[in-house]
């Protein structure tokens, strides 16, 4: 079948779909999402069999760890996979509420209530949970998904939507509701984001590739995920040991993800007290340091960096460090080098923290915390969609409530304009 005529069908089906989605009772939705994870769960031994013809056609060359990293799926990957969709189906349902009501001079009511965006399109590369995550969200906010994952993840994508749609269908969600774009050709993507007649809402996750394939192509609105160039600066008077373990969690407990520290920065009085002890704990876990001159003489085994290293996104056990003179130095440097994604302060100084989540610009800015934590699921939010570093409505991570708008009511009793 023609690229064209593929999509048109998919995306026509969608739409016919969402009409229906929109006014679905949650315990339908809530009913629907238990069926998804217990589907999950059950056919854990196909997912695997599916993700490992993935991994064998990704590769295992050590230039490819980080992104094999996120393409594998595990046992305990898809106990979590089902558990964010449990964990989603005990959250409130935004759909219907209603934000706020007032009366006019003329005894007109007028209110705000929350409604479903319609029918999203998620671009997404590599991670299959990404699969679960979005049609779960899509489906509790009463959003119809079009989901496209990368070519690399295509058996493990197919498998999940598949048995999620089974199980949703079989609970009382209309067909189409999740729809999954099961041929890997590279002309689908452009002729994808052409179908503004059927598509509401672009919510791209991947690399910058991707990222300019979307911008130049695109005819629907986009929330973008761009790159997680995130930043830990430790402060003078920081507390060491928090300071340790935080950079160790935000480094080396996931690099491949988006929320990992990639620049650290510390303040010079800090510093000979704090990076050989860290740099030592970050060797156990086999991060790689590359830091500025006054680094390289506090750690003998650290790399210089090249002034490409500040604003890179490694995705991998790689760390460029920097001593800075000051938080404002600090603050300059994120300025320039960071991805407006996350940005974190460790402190003890009241003052400074509060000056820090105030002027620093990001979607997440945290105080004492790991970058890891800027996350849907650690917010109390459910799975996330994505992290959204874009200025629009949803900024930081998506959950139901982002996957609505909302529309105005009117209650009136033969009330006309004057």
């Amino acid at each position: 079948m023609p690229v064209l005529e593929y999509v048109l069908e998919l995306v026509s089906k969608a739409k016919q779909a969402s009409r229906r989605l929109a006014s679905l009772p949650t315990a339908t939705k809530d009913q629907a999402l238990f069926a998804m994870a217990e589907a999950l769960e059950a056919q854990t031994d196909e997912l695997l069999a599916a993700n490992e013809q993935d991994l064998r056609a990704f590769g295992t060359m050590p230039a490819k760890k980080a992104m094999a990293d996120r393409l594998r799926l595990t046992e305990k990957r898809i106990r979590e996979m089902a558990a964010g969709i449990r964990e989603v189906a005990k959250l409130p349902d935004p759909v219907g509420m209603m934000s706020s009501m007032w009366t006019r001079p003329n005894g007109m009511q007028v209110g705000r209530v929350r409604v479903p965006l319609g029918v999203i399109g998620i671009i997404y590369e590599s991670r299959p949970n990404v699969t679960a995550d979005s049609a779960a969200l899509c489906l509790k906010s009463g959003n119809v998904c079009v989901l496209r994952g990368g070519s690399e993840a295509i058996h493990s994508n197919t498998a999940i939507a598949a048995i999620l749609s089974e199980a949703s269908e079989k609970a009382g969600v209309p067909s189409g509701a999740i729809t999954f774009v099961d041929r890997a050709d590279r002309e689908v993507v452009p002729v994808l984001l052409k179908q503004d007649r059927f598509i509401d809402l672009i919510i791209p996750r991947g690399g910058e590739s991707l990222m300019k394939l979307i911008a130049e192509h695109s005819t629907i609105p986009v929330v973008k995920h761009d790159a997680g160039v995130c930043h830990i600066y430790v402060d003078a008077d920081a507390d060491s040991a928090m300071a340790e373990a935080i950079c160790v969690n935000a480094k080396a407990q996931r690099p491949s993800t988006c929320n990992a520290m990639e620049t650290l920065l510390v303040h010079q009085s800090a510093a000979r007290t704090l990076l050989p002890k860290l740099a030592r704990s970050l060797g156990a876990a086999d991060v790689e340091i590359r830091g500025c001159a006054k680094t390289c003489q506090l750690i003998p085994e650290a790399k210089p960096a090249s002034e490409q290293d500040y604003g890179k996104e490694f995705l991998d056990l790689i760390l460029a460090v920097k001593i800075v003179k000051n938080m404002d130095d600090a603050m300059e440097h994120i300025a320039q080098y960071g991805s407006r994604h996350t940005e974190a302060i460790v402190t003890s100084d009241y003052g400074h923290a509060m000056r820090f989540l105030k002027e620093v610009d990001a979607s997440a800015v945290l105080v004492n915390a790991s970058t890891r934590l800027n996350d849907g699921y650690q917010f109390g939010l459910g799975a996330e969609i994505g992290i959204s570093t874009s200025r629009i409505h949803a900024r930081g991570p998506m959950g139901l409530e982002e996957l609505t708008c909302s529309k105005f009511i009117v209650l009136g009793s033969g009330q006309l304009r004057e």
